[in-house]
């Protein structure tokens, strides 16, 4: 024996109230064991017991009955565990009732499967039960398509109400896991639904006896009364009668009820109508439901809808739904149009495209929207290139500041800054005052903005010609197999096409830069389209840097999109010509600045003689290589532009052009002669260098100063400067710097050798030309000399001179003094010996005379005779007669110590040990 089960118990019922026949689900413990386990289920005292259907132990599902309590337990009695609790009730509700002749304002539905008399223990009609699980067990929903099963099983249905039910299709769609015990077990309980099913037609019958012996009673009753009246005339029969007394009474209910039957076939119409707007409210909601969500921008919700509406009325014949389903297509063509117009319109963000292209793509809308999104991005993209310059051309960005200083073409390099501190002299450019400014030029402005939209706008684009190829446009996770291929196959067809569209834009960009800055690299007839910058400002090569700098960040960032080379082949081009034509253009505002050095020489000399002009220019051509250097920086792809053959020659041409024009400035400051010159003669006083260096520093140096000044800065290019450079221009990469060098220091030579002869010019012809009248003074005659007596006046004077000469080399710079003296002092020698030469003869004193003079003068500067000055003076001595005497020897001898004696100290100066430098 098992011991016994616990009594059921119910705990809940939902809901808690209602009206007769409510379907009610009752919830608790020990509610049974199986369908046949449950003998009882009272609700309010009203016996549910043929509409329960059991689902667990803890489950049962009913509608209550018209019971007479208004509100009771539940109380459910099962074999196994006998009459149960309850610790819920249920309050049915009473609603009044309205006959069929009442009017009412509410509706009354008379559409019921159960029996609603409740004045007669009547049954419940068999066809009235619809369980939604005749088998009694779990309900498994396999995984299998509804359109595979159609194809298994053509024309038939798994709904067990439908004609063709299959029960193979139900099996399979509702029961595919179940074992095989489970399905033992679910055809018991249809063998005890069939017994149910057989006793309730029984009791049906068994209900309604009484009714059919009254019916036969009545029958019989006519049927003897029409056989004792069968000898009446046919016409005055009880049939004749019975029959106009039934069309009578049909007439008359006819004319009572006909108001109230209309009105009972309208709402039976009305009742119709609204079933079917009920049972179908989706889809005659359906039009309204789009408007309002596409109002509110649930797209989603309206593509779910419309998909479900075509699955469900697309091929429908019934012509109240194609009538409604034509609106709904109506509305989904509108919204297809919306999409596309919002795909289209610009500027729009990548993602809204991805969002439109698979709205478009899920409403199935025609042709590509993929497409002609790319589309209409590329000439977008395009319109914005060609608006932002002609944006520019036509003013609207307003023109750039001028130079304060009225040069609207600033300095090569004054952009960059200064550059470390040379050996030489300060900075280039001289501050500029607070209030400087210096607008961006709109052709720099122009590239960058251009850049801008090129590099915002670009990558979105291509990343959207990335999804459309490899069909994450339409799904991100792999569904929707159907429309990535379509994609991909639509992708590969127009491959060419998205190049060409790549290769416009490039192209595109590349010609308005040129038309900025390179329009003469431009065909004549895409001037007017890409051109017009004219008037702007002339772009100097510090803004051709930065110009340089844009675009080059523009390539790097299409590059790093993995956009082809091949593509991008066009901007590397438009690099290498920006870059020949920073260098070309930064070469030639180099010279152009090179020649306002000039202005800038103070000539103020520093210990070496040198002025501040070498410095100043050796540190222009340092900072013109130093902002050369990110041009001629080789980035990845780029070539070395001073490897070009071409180029190489053109920058050392424009390199060997700078360091002429810079020596043509130092011919033009030898010569430059000022008015206002108020400079004392150097011989003025030589006995304070102080004096001098003031009067240097505080006027203007005499014509022979500058000169010399000019001479002194030769030698120091020569020696020190154009090697330098060389040095320079190698560390940068220049080529050639051989020949620069070479022909800059012919040049300066040649300089060199045009002032040096131009000073000895000024300097040594007053000497040697009063040589000749001081020698013949007072009717001096060799023939007619008296004794001498010392060296005559006109020879120190000469001394005087070139000690003066002397003086102002060596204030200068004391590396020229032995070349210029040395040359001074060839030049009196000659002379010397040319006046010696021309004597006809001479007396015993004119021959001593002569040659004391020429001793003393040769003693003198012996320090600064060369081989043509001893020549001269052995000439002019082989010229004079020989001395015999040993008195005139002696005599000689003691007149020339005398005289070294009296001009020891104006003749220091040409001793070795007195060049020394000047300190300051």
């Amino acid at each position: 024996m098992s011991p016994a089960r616990q009594p059921p118990l119910v705990t809940g019922i939902s809901p808690k109230e209602g009206a007769a026949w409510t379907k009610v689900t009752i919830r608790g413990e020990n509610l049974g064991t199986g369908p046949a386990d449950l003998i009882g289920l009272l609700i309010c005292g009203h016996n549910c017991l043929l509409t329960a259907e059991w689902m667990s132990a803890s489950k049962i599902v009913c509608r209550v009955g018209p019971a007479k309590d208004d509100k009771g337990e539940i109380i459910v009695t099962t074999k196994s565990g006998g009459l149960g609790t309850s610790t819920v009730s249920f309050k049915l509700l009473r609603p009044e009732r309205i006959s069929i002749l009442d009017q009412s304002a509410v509706w009354v539905d008379e559409m019921n499967y159960y029996d609603m008399r409740t004045d007669r223990n009547k049954g419940i009609s068999p066809l009235s039960l619809r369980p939604s699980n005749p088998l009694g067990i779990d309900i498994d929903k396999g995984k299998i398509s509804q359109s595979d099963m159609e194809q298994t099983f053509p024309g038939m249905s798994g709904d067990f109400t439908s004609e063709n039910f299959s029960a193979t299709w139900y099996l399979i769609e509702n029961h595919s896991s179940s074992s095989f015990e489970q399905l033992k077990f679910a055809a018991s309980n249809l063998k005890k639904q069939a017994t149910k099913k057989n006793e309730g037609s029984l009791a049906y019958v068994k209900g309604g006896l009484s009714t059919f012996f009254e019916a036969q009673d009545a029958l019989a009753a006519i049927h003897q009364k029409l056989e004792s009246d069968g000898t009446e005339r046919v016409e005055g029969s009880m049939t004749q009668r019975l029959e106009n007394i039934l069309n009578r009474a049909s007439d008359t209910a006819d004319t009572l009820f006909q108001e109230v039957l209309g009105r009972k076939d309208k709402a039976d119409s009305t009742r119709n109508a609204l079933n079917v707007l009920q049972r179908f409210k989706f889809l005659f909601n359906l039009p309204l439901n789009i408007e309002r969500n596409i109002q509110k921008g649930d797209y989603d919700v309206v593509i779910n809808d419309y998909e479900k509406a075509k699955s469900l009325f697309g091929s429908t014949e019934v012509p109240v739904f194609k009538k409604v389903y034509a609106e709904v297509e109506t509305r989904i063509g509108a919204l297809r149009s919306l999409l596309l117009e919002k795909l289209l319109q610009t500027p729009s963000t990548l993602h809204d495209q991805k969002r439109y292209i698979r709205y478009l793509s899920d409403l199935h809308a025609s042709g590509d929207p993929a497409w002609l999104c790319i589309y209409a991005q590329h000439k977008w993209i395009l319109q914005l290139m060609q608006n932002c310059r002609d944006e520019f051309v036509s003013g609207q960005r307003g023109v750039g500041a001028l130079d304060l200083e009225g040069d609207t073409r600033p300095l090569a390099l004054g952009r960059l800054g200064h550059t470390a501190s040379l050996k030489r002299g300060g900075s280039l450019r001289t501050p500029r005052p607070s209030t400087w400014r210096f607008e961006t030029p709109q052709q720099v402005q122009f590239v960058e903005k251009l850049s801008d939209v090129v590099i915002g706008q670009l990558p979105n684009f291509w990343k959207l010609w990335i999804s459309y190829v490899n069909g994450s446009l339409f799904s991100e996770t792999g569904e929707k197999s159907g429309q990535v291929e379509k994609s991909k196959k639509n992708a590969r067809q127009r491959q060419n096409d998205f190049k060409k569209m790549i290769e416009e834009l490039t192209n595109q960009l590349v010609k308005l830069i040129r038309g900025a800055v390179l329009p003469a690299t431009l065909p004549q007839g895409e001037l007017n389209l890409y051109g017009g910058w004219e008037n702007k400002t002339e772009l100097t090569g510090a803004w051709l840097t930065q110009i340089i700098h844009t675009v080059r960040g523009c390539h790097e960032a299409l590059s790093a999109m993995e956009i082809p080379n091949d593509l991008l082949q066009v901007i590397q081009d438009l690099l290498l010509e920006l870059r020949v034509h920073c260098l070309m253009v930064t070469l030639l505002y180099t010279t152009e600045d090179v020649k306002r050095l000039a202005e800038k020489e103070d000539w103020v000399v520093d210990n070496e003689g040198i002025t501040s002009l070498p410095s100043q220019f050796e540190q222009c051509i340092v900072q013109m290589l130093q902002s050369l250097k990110e041009p001629l920086e080789i980035k990845a792809g780029e070539i070395n532009v001073l490897q070009l053959d071409q180029v190489q020659d053109q920058a050392a041409e424009l390199s060997v052009s700078i360091m002429k024009v810079f020596i043509n400035c130092l011919e033009q400051l030898s010569t430059k002669t000022d008015d206002t010159d108020k400079s004392h003669s150097i011989a003025v006083d030589l006995s304070s260098l102080d004096r001098f260096t003031s009067a240097q520093e505080g006027l203007s140096p005499t014509s022979e100063q500058r000169l010399l000044i000019i001479l002194s800065n030769c030698q120091y290019l020569e020696r020190c400067t154009f090697l330098n450079l060389a040095d320079h221009f190698e560390k940068h990469g220049f080529t050639g710097t051989e020949k620069i060098t070479r022909v800059s220091v012919d040049t300066v030579r040649e300089l060199d050798k045009k002032l040096f002869e131009a000073y000895i010019e000024k300097r040594a012809d007053p000497i040697a030309g009063s040589l000749e009248p001081g020698i013949y003074a007072g009717y001096f005659d060799w023939r007619d000399c008296q004794t001498p007596t010392g060296v005559r006046n006109y020879l120190k004077e000469a001394l005087v001179s070139i000690i003066t000469v002397h003086a102002e080399v060596f204030t200068v710079s004391k590396d020229l003094v032995v070349r210029v003296l040395s040359k001074i002092v060839e030049i009196v020698a000659d002379e010397m010996c040319r006046l010696m030469q021309c004597v006809s003869s001479f007396n015993r004193n004119g021959a001593l005379q002569a040659r004391l003079e020429l001793c003393a003068l040769r003693d003198a500067i012996c320090t600064h005779l060369n081989s043509e000055s001893n020549t001269s003076f052995k000439l002019a001595l082989e010229a004079l007669p020989q001395l015999h005497s040993g008195a005139d020897k002696k005599l000689l001898e003691e007149l020339l110590n005398k005289f070294k004696s009296s001009m020891q100290l104006q003749l220091a100066c040409f001793q070795p040990s007195s060049i020394r430098p000047v300190k300051r």
